[in-house]
């Protein structure tokens, strides 16, 4: 069984206190050690393209305040340059500002800073395995910050799952991004990079949401919710039920969710909970109830 915490605000830093009161244990666990952030920095563009600021400063103050040893953003967009999408983000000013983290800008660092992954024959669709940071090996624990839209150029959906996509170089040399996207395997590629990492809590912002388009642009909705588990298989569930509330794309509107193929792929790898059942929605106050309620039923209507 598997909890998605969900608050119904339109403020995310009532929403992200709320989340760590409720997995005040968690943090608590998280003193002494060295824990990586993964944000969505794919773009500059404005929320649910990319991560709230304000999201990501309460996150790392709260990180700063239960004493981690440690605190790094690794990450890097794509197509665009990472360099300038952090800046235009205001990523290095809020470095700055707080003092109390480092940024590795994953688009820069050298071939000695991955390791290959590589799984046992017939058990991938990657031809040859993938390169995948080694900070992200390295790391204590690991905190990732996905937006809730719909993904226009093959995945359907990016969620918590696809966020994964940016621990993968892009290079020339193996063509990494080239072989995912001409793939018709794609979301199960996407799915199977989630083995080489285990996020110790995921946090989705659905304050915004793209219901088509995406990931950078798309038509806006407003749902108002934060959800956050330590399962993603159980985030991404839950943010394709809301994604379902709207009069989202055919591709992530059709069929039972646990056979959309991100999710069926990252079942079969024994990545989260294997079926719906298996996920309690838990609301955070009463004003939260209906809204908890409905995606519920929206996530058992197979």
């Amino acid at each position: 069984m598997a909890e998605v915490y969900l608050i119904n605000t339109d403020d995310r830093i009532k929403g992200m206190k709320s989340i760590f009161s409720h997995f005040s244990t968690l943090f608590e666990s998280l003193k002494g050690k060295h824990v990586v952030i993964k944000p969505n920095f794919n773009t500059a563009d404005d929320p649910p393209a990319s991560t709230d600021m304000n999201l990501l400063k309460e996150l790392i103050v709260k990180l700063k305040h239960s004493e981690v040893s440690k605190i790094t953003i690794a990450e890097r967009a794509g197509p665009v340059n990472t360099q300038e999408t952090m800046q235009a983000k205001g990523l290095f000013d809020l470095q700055k500002e707080l003092d109390c983290f480092e940024i590795i800008d994953l688009s820069t660092i050298s071939e000695s800073e991955y390791t290959h992954f590589k799984p046992e024959e017939g058990k991938s669709h990657w031809k040859n395995g993938f390169h995948y940071p080694k900070i992200y090996q390295q790391a204590d624990a690991i905190i990732t910050l996905p937006c809730l839209k719909t993904h226009q150029h093959g995945g359907h959906f990016t969620l918590s799952l696809k966020l994964s996509v940016g621990l993968v170089p892009r290079g020339t040399a193996p063509a990494y991004m080239k072989e995912l996207h001409s793939s018709s395997n794609q979301r199960s590629l996407i799915a199977e990079i989630n083995q080489v990492f285990s996020p110790d809590l995921v946090i989705l912002d659905g304050i915004d949401a793209f219901i088509d388009g995406g990931p950078d642009k798309g038509t806006l909705v407003h749902p108002k919710i934060v959800i956050a588990s330590t399962d993603r298989i159980a985030i991404d569930a839950v943010g394709v039920a809301i994604l379902r509330e709207y009069n989202t794309t055919s591709n992530v509107a059709e069929g039972p969710i646990f056979e959309q193929e991100q999710i069926k792929r990252a079942v079969e790898l024994g990545l989260g909970v294997k079926q719906a059942s298996d996920i309690i929605i838990k609301s955070a106050n009463p004003q939260s109830d209906d809204y908890a309620q409905k995606i519920q039923l929206i996530l058992h209507d197979q």
